[in-house]
């Protein structure tokens, strides 16, 4: 005898977890003659405040894929691992004294015994954790082949830096120009002979080498931190401070590791259309790598000393170039200082030390406040240089008024100096941001759209008739831009040039709590370690702070860093996207010890066939991924160079907040609907003491102490709390925790309810109002197997029609939503299949034995409990989906309503096959038909089979 109370749930879930544990069900096989089906998710970082009831979302759409598919009879890989570096337990570890190493273990294992409760079909013998050393050997390993690599921009892929080595000896570097267009030898020159390579010295050499290596060092432009001692990404740098405590960020030039990821940007774009992504998450990633064609041009700079100088500017719209009336230029661009007079030194060292604090993203996100400085020094416009014949053959330049226009040079936070050139041509009647920023200061406007420009806002148009334009004047603007690059080309003053917005990946990070870098310095110049000696183990230590002097803390370890005379390690470890960049291939091998991952394991188990995860991911962890996977592709280590073929980014759960309302300088609280009586302050309560908005008034006041004494003024007996969907969050102090609703009502409850709630990839926010409702139909489902004293009662008797319908309608509907990840209706559905069998006093073995394999997906402990009653030997786990039959589906009859004159007046059952003129005998002939007809003969009967009967009088 057994209800499915709070204690059988309680004892169910229990017995299947520790089954499912002892026995190794879920642990998966790379050899198996079943088709493979990888469902991957994003794996989290283990944080100390644990999951909150936002996590699973994700986890528990991809285990109802995972245990789909399984029963679709695919061999089924399904891990999880902990993305266990970063920042986060460092600074714990500064604050509180605890070793990253320790506080991680702890939260990974409390992570594990939560994500345990839910019931998910992990092979937890392929778990990974970035931090271990058996894992982050090969992180280091990945690392070295990259950096043992170039990008030969000919063959359009990675190869060896031996291949690089030796087309230098035998070819010098002709065909393969710097990938930096600004770095220039010894000599000043940007190229070299075989003979001049040769005649290097070996320093000479490397330096040259790391200019094309794809991982590298180089001083680049980063966000310091001093309080965090760490360079930090622009996505962690809001309003000049750190997104993690609020600390101040500056700019400063640092000798970085980077990845040249910009040399894979359009293979990264072409990707972008092999791969199942939404297309929201593709146009993120394009605007991200920033793809845009124009024309380079150079624009003559004089300073106040009177020297010349050609100022670079990248455009995407040549055609407006008689349009431009002042000059920004990035207020880090190297020719700042060149330029600036003196009577405006002191103004632009101001701002300089303003934009430090500022990081990119806050640059490009302001659009309201307007900020710039002079420098007093001016621009002439490129034809004045040399475009002499064109411009109806003049004789020189100064004959002509309009080459003889000066333009100002500002510099501004709004232009990036690593996009572009780090300096543009401001065309105000154009481009919204020029505007703004000529109105601001006053600076002339030239209008060159005509009727298109109205004075009061920019317009972008590429159709209007140029005008101001001189020798452009008539031309239609989209068509005047080939005839301005063309004519830049000629005059030798500037050329076509594809840019990217995206820059190379730092990935340098002054902390403790990352992978070291496989590296030795010799004469200030990295040298790779040999493979046999890695991991290059991260030292035990407790000093977890920056020296202070730019450098990790790995630079306190005075012996650790300068293990060898005239050899030095680097302080510097690597970001947390290290080890998230190729976790999903360690998976498929994860206990080789001689490579990362078997050919025979990778070509197996090949791409992530479902890949789900937060749309915050949507830009790092993603190209990151997708760049790895290129390389090693290109190496000849993956037959595939993307990582996922299809990627789900999970809505938001957001947190139902609740509050309360305390009259002003009181302790007295006053329910919702009275608050508009009085002044009041609203402040975020504990939502685990309200019930739905009504508040636990005794719980209140254990809360904290503060509220011990609090009075209530309430409404009908009740104290009723204001709402407001936030982000989940302990300040807010809306943080649910998925044990607490499993303690209540046990895993596959809220496995059901966190599917109903809505679409997956749509944010929702969390309430229990509607948790009593799913709990409800697994009870009414369980019932379904048991009679009124809780017995097990079960009936082979042949289904009915009606039973099969209603079966068959679930099976076809699960089967087509988890293949389209519209798990909500399906949860509906399992509702409505329950109330009809329900009504049906269905008990049947033929009906209730395959509904149980379909919704063993969502509800895993249940349909395992109920599986066995019903004398199974096996697991449903390992069971076969049932098929689907069209037939259980078509109706035999129809319930025709009998139409007269336009109005219902009776309805009438037929065979759907029924010939119309025996249909249309019987009715004419039927009572009802006969009353309101009256005798009288129709002008015109109309049947349509399986809709209607319409009689015309």
């Amino acid at each position: 005898m057994a209800d499915y109370s709070k204690e059988e749930i309680k004892r169910i879930e229990e017995k299947w977890r520790e089954k499912w544990i002892k026995d190794q069900v879920y642990k998966v096989s790379n050899d198996s003659p079943r088709p493979k089906y990888y469902a991957l998710d994003m794996f989290p970082y283990p944080s100390g405040a644990g999951l909150h009831v936002g996590h699973p979302l994700g986890y528990i759409a991809s285990d109802i894929v995972a245990r789909f598919k399984r029963l679709k009879g695919f061999n089924v890989l399904h891990p999880m691992g902990f993305d266990a570096f970063g920042l986060p337990a460092e600074q714990y570890a500064i604050d509180h004294g605890v070793h990253p190493a320790k506080s991680t273990q702890i939260n990974i294992q409390n992570y594990k015994n939560q994500l345990g409760k839910i019931g998910f079909c992990y092979d937890w013998s392929r778990e990974v954790q970035t931090c271990d050393p058996k894992y982050y050997k090969w992180t280091q390993w990945i690392f070295l082949q990259i950096f043992d690599s170039w990008f030969n921009r000919r063959s359009n892929k990675a190869e060896r830096i031996t291949m690089l080595t030796w087309i230098f000896e035998n070819e010098g570097n002709g065909e393969h120009p710097f990938p930096n267009p600004k770095f220039k030898l010894p000599n000043g020159e940007t190229s070299f002979l075989p003979a001049e390579w040769k005649a290097f010295t070996q320093k000479q050499r490397q330096e040259i080498l790391m200019q094309y290596r794809l991982a590298y060092l180089a001083y680049t432009d980063v966000n310091w931190c001093e309080a965090l001692g760490t360079v930090l990404a622009n996505d962690e740098v809001i309003n000049g401070v750190s997104y993690r405590g609020g600390f101040p960020v500056v700019k400063r030039q640092m000798r970085q590791w980077s990845l040249r990821i910009t040399e894979y940007a359009d293979r990264l774009l072409k990707g972008l259309e092999e791969i199942d992504f939404s297309d929201s998450m593709k146009e993120i990633q394009r605007n991200w790598i920033g793809k845009s064609t124009g024309a380079l041009v150079n624009f003559e700079l004089k300073t106040e000393k009177s020297s010349v100088k050609n100022l670079k500017v990248f455009t995407t719209r040549p055609d407006t170039i008689f349009g431009v009336d002042f000059m920004v230029v990035a207020p880090e661009h190297e020719i700042v200082k060149e330029i600036t007079s003196k009577a405006q030194k002191e103004e632009v060292e101001k701002y300089l030390k303003y934009v430090e604090s500022r990081s990119e993203i806050d640059r490009m996100a302001e659009v309201k406040k307007i900020t710039g400085c002079f420098t007093n020094a001016p621009v002439l416009l490129p034809i004045q240089l040399r475009w002499i014949s064109f411009i109806e053959s003049l004789k020189s330049i100064s004959s002509n008024p309009f080459n003889k226009r000066k333009i100002e040079v500002w510099i501004s936070e709004y232009v990036l100096a690593g996009y572009g050139t780090g300096a543009i041509m401001a065309v105000p009647c154009g481009d919204e941001r020029d505007h703004k920023f000529a109105k601001h200061f006053n600076i002339p406007i030239t209008n060159i759209i005509g009727k298109h420009y109205d004075g009061t806002d920019a317009n972008p148009t590429k159709d209007a008739i140029l005008e101001n334009s001189d020798f452009l004047n008539g031309m239609v603007m989209h068509k005047a831009i080939e005839v301005v690059v063309s004519k830049l080309e000629e005059m030798k003053i500037g050329k076509r040039q594809v840019n990217y917005k995206m820059r190379d990946a730092g990935w340098s990070r002054q902390r403790y709590w990352g992978e070291p870098f496989p590296v030795v310095f010799r004469d200030d110049m990295p040298y790779p370690m040999n493979e046999n000696e890695l991991p290059l183990i991260l030292p035990d230590t407790d000093n977890f702070k920056s020296p202070g002097n730019g450098k990790g803390p790995l630079a306190n370890l005075k012996e650790w860093i300068n293990f060898s005379p005239n050899a030095e390690r680097d302080s510097n470890t690597m970001p947390t996207h290290a080890g998230a960049a190729w976790y999903f291939l360690r998976y498929m091998d994860p206990h080789n010890d001689k490579e990362f991952a078997s050919k025979k394991a990778l070509d197996y188990w090949n791409q992530v066939d479902v890949y789900i995860g937060g749309a915050e991911h949507a830009v790092a962890h993603l190209l990151y991924s997708r760049l790895w996977t290129k390389v090693l592709h290109d190496l000849g280590y993956l037959s595939f160079d993307e990582p996922f073929k299809k990627l789900i980014n999970q809505g938001m759960i957001t947190g139902s907040s609740r509050f309360v309302y305390r009259i002003r300088e009181t302790n007295k609280f006053v329910s919702f609907g009275l608050k508009d009586q009085y002044e009041t302050d609203s402040l975020h309560v504990n939502v685990n003491i309200v019930n739905d908005l009504e508040l636990d008034t005794e719980a209140f006041k254990k809360w904290k102490p503060d509220f011990a004494n609090a009075e209530f003024i309430l409404e009908d007996g009740k104290y009723i709390c204001g709402s407001a969907n936030e982000k989940i969050s302990k300040s807010y102090f809306n943080v649910v925790n998925p044990d607490d609703i499993i303690d209540k009502y046990g895993a596959d409850t809220l496995r059901l309810y966190e599917m109903f709630l809505g679409p997956l990839e749509q944010s929702k926010p969390w309430s229990t109002s509607g948790i009593d409702g799913v709990y409800k139909f697994l009870r009414r489902y369980w019932n379904l197997f048991h009679d009124n004293q809780g017995n097990l009662n079960i009936s082979d008797a042949e289904p009915t029609k009606e039973e099969l319908k209603a079966l068959h309608k679930v099976i076809k509907k699960v089967e087509y939503d988890v293949e389209n990840f519209s798990f909500n209706t399906s949860v509906s559905e399992f509702m409505i299949c329950a109330n009809e069998l329900s009504s049906l006093k269905c008990n049947k073995r033929a009906i209730l034995e395959p509904l149980t394999i379909v919704l063993a997906s969502y509800a895993p402990h249940i349909t395992e409990e109920l599986w066995e009653k019903l004398g199974n030997n096996n697991l449903i786990f390992n069971a076969s989906y049932p098929t689907f039959n069209e037939s259980y589906l078509k109706e035999n009859d129809f319930e025709y309503p009998i139409s007269i004159n336009g109005k219902v007046r009776a309805k009438m059952n037929f065979a759907l096959d029924m010939p119309v003129s025996d249909m249309e005998k019987i009715v004419m002939a039927s009572e009802a038909v006969q009353k309101w007809t009256e005798g009288k003969a129709p002008k015109k009967v109309i049947i349509v089979p399986g809709r209607i009967v319409n009689i015309v009088l």
